[in-house]
């Protein structure tokens, strides 16, 4: 039997927070890259923006202290405002989110994107490095709470299921159309909910 792989051909960012995370949020990005990427996942990674614009490096994150230091605030959003753009935009074209949430970090752009993945309806995926018994509450509001975990091991073990089953719950959430081999939506086949 050929096994389902119901992921391949999906996009997903990875969303969490970057300025005043000691590794810039590179660490649990580099973690779960490769056994996204082996299950044909497109990673968007804002540690490593396929863009040549809005990249958040030590040099931007420099320039931006720099210019709040010396109360240069109007270059802030004239010179790097465009970060926040592609960000949003990787949510845009994302298939669904895969979040880091470390409540000893101040997240803004983090809240901003898993708000803008929800009003699209996307799966989002939550991992809250204190537990999901303390997530946020609005997570909970906005999210079904299965999508919340414990632990990355955990949350990727959800992503192998939802990628290897005949019929995954959806919670609304998960959708896949049926495509002939152009790539164009049949259809003559019934999305199955469950």
């Amino acid at each position: 039997m050929d096994s389902i792989n119901r992921l391949n051909g999906t996009r997903t960012y990875l969303v969490g927070a970057m300025d005043r995370v000691a590794d810039a949020g590179s660490g649990w990005r580099e973690n779960i890259t490769p056994t996204l990427e082996q299950m044909g996942v497109t990673v968007l990674n804002p540690c490593k923006k396929p863009i040549d614009v809005g990249v958040e490096d030590d040099d931007s994150r420099y320039w931006m202290e720099h210019y709040k230091e010396t109360g240069q605030f109007d270059k802030i959003k004239q010179e790097y405002g465009v970060i926040r753009t592609v960000d949003l935009r990787c949510v845009d074209i994302s298939d669904f989110i895969v979040a880091h949430i470390d409540l000893d970090v101040h997240a803004c752009g983090t809240y901003e994107e898993i708000t803008l993945a929800n009003r699209q309806k996307k799966p989002i995926l939550v991992h809250c490095k204190q537990g999901k018994k303390n997530a946020p509450n609005w997570l909970f509001f906005m999210l079904p709470h299965e999508h919340i975990f414990d632990s990355m091991d955990d949350l990727m073990v959800y992503l192998h299921y939802v990628n290897q089953s005949n019929n995954p719950r959806h919670y609304e959430r998960w959708f896949f159309f049926n495509r002939d081999t152009e790539g164009v939506i049949n259809n003559s086949k019934k999305i199955v909910n469950s």
